[in-house]
């Protein structure tokens, strides 16, 4: 159904993302259709025209590929940059892929949908920081998913062994 996942809990470069983006969707044996990412690299794609300042501002983002959905939160403000991401490549573009703030609404936590023989599936990208936010969030959250295919993230979590 889904093939391959790709799991990266590094602060990822952002040339080295579009290689793996394009490697995994180009070679004819690549199985990898889903890549989980925590912290991304957020950088400068291009500067918008504005009419109050004749260089434009900044447009910051995560590298974009035409062969993947990408799926992050875009930052409300410079330092409120989303440290997850997760893209699908288009070959599951029928499995209908959705994002849902509506359900965790929480700029270190993706949660996506998808459909598959009729029946509603969950996945969810994790980052929760030093202080551990997100962990505190979650246990804090009454959540009710059912059908939820896999969690990962990086949950910088201590192995006391």
């Amino acid at each position: 159904m889904l093939g391959f996942i790709l799991f990266f809990s590094i602060f990822f470069l952002y040339l080295g993302l579009e290689f793996s983006m394009t490697t995994c969707h180009s070679q004819a044996h690549s199985d990898f259709n889903i890549i989980f990412i925590q912290e991304p690299s957020w950088s400068f794609i291009r500067s918008i025209p504005c009419y109050d300042n004749h260089e434009g501002n900044p447009l910051m983002g995560i590298v974009n590929h035409p062969n993947w959905l990408t799926f992050t939160r875009e930052p409300v403000s410079s330092n409120d940059s989303s440290q997850v991401a997760i893209f699908v490549n288009i070959r599951l573009l029928s499995l209908r892929f959705s994002l849902h703030k509506d359900i965790i609404n929480h700029k270190d936590i993706l949660l996506l949908s998808f459909l598959n023989n009729g029946d509603s599936f969950w996945i969810m990208n994790v980052y929760s920081d030093s202080s551990h936010s997100v962990i505190k969030y979650l246990k804090n959250t009454e959540l009710n998913i059912r059908n939820l295919f896999i969690m990962t993230g990086d949950f910088n979590i201590c192995d006391s062994l």
